[in-house]
């Protein structure tokens, strides 16, 4: 469908209101018409963009893998040194820390509330997921290139470390509202890369 300036600027508006719903009451505990009160909006104007609340979401999680590695960061520089890597995980322990997990419409929340029978939206967040680990894949296969790790490092397993530990970081420390667990688990996976060092 292609949008007029109006239409592109109203169908942010409804996505940025489903986001912060979202990030307050859930995905369960956000209705369309919630969408709709907060977003200004006709019942009908929302079904123009959107045809269902799956549609909706989808949307959502389309827009949130977009987003910065890190929520509220502005879009980072190539992850492509050890300096680089350390700033990433500074900038997503502090974000916890400062957070404490609260209020945030991540993928991390939106896999949460994932519904075994809804293969279409895991599919959605498989490819956002993908997505982020292709970041970190294409960073540390330019510093295998430039010799700042060995040759034997294996860039998928990697990249996909440092993804699990990021988002196991982001749920934990959601759960437990603290940043500890992001702290810990980003630690852990540096580590690990620097482990194949040149």
């Amino acid at each position: 469908m292609t949008l007029t300036r109006k239409g592109q600027a109203t169908r942010e508006r409804i996505l940025e209101a489903a986001t912060e719903l979202i990030a307050r009451h859930g995905v369960a505990g956000t209705s369309t018409e919630d969408v709709r009160q907060a977003a200004g909006i006709s019942g009908s104007q929302l079904y123009h963009y959107f045809t269902s609340k799956q549609a909706l979401i989808r949307a959502v999680i389309t827009r949130q893998a977009e987003a910065p590695l890190v929520p509220g960061q502005a879009l980072m520089g190539a992850l492509d040194s050890f300096d680089a890597l350390q700033a990433w995980a500074d900038a997503a322990i502090e974000h916890q820390e400062q957070s404490d997990g609260l209020g945030q419409c991540t993928l991390t929340s939106l896999a949460g509330e994932l519904r075994p029978a809804d293969e279409q939206t895991r599919e959605d967040l498989c490819s956002a997921f993908h997505r982020w680990q292709s970041v970190l894949h294409d960073g540390l296969r330019a510093m295998r290139e430039r010799g700042d790790l060995r040759p034997e490092a294996d860039l998928e397993e990697l990249s996909m470390a440092m993804l699990a530990a990021l988002q196991g970081g982001s749920l934990l420390s959601q759960t437990l509202r603290t940043g500890a667990p992001m702290r810990a688990s980003l630690t852990a996976a540096l580590a690990y890369v620097r482990s194949f060092a040149a």
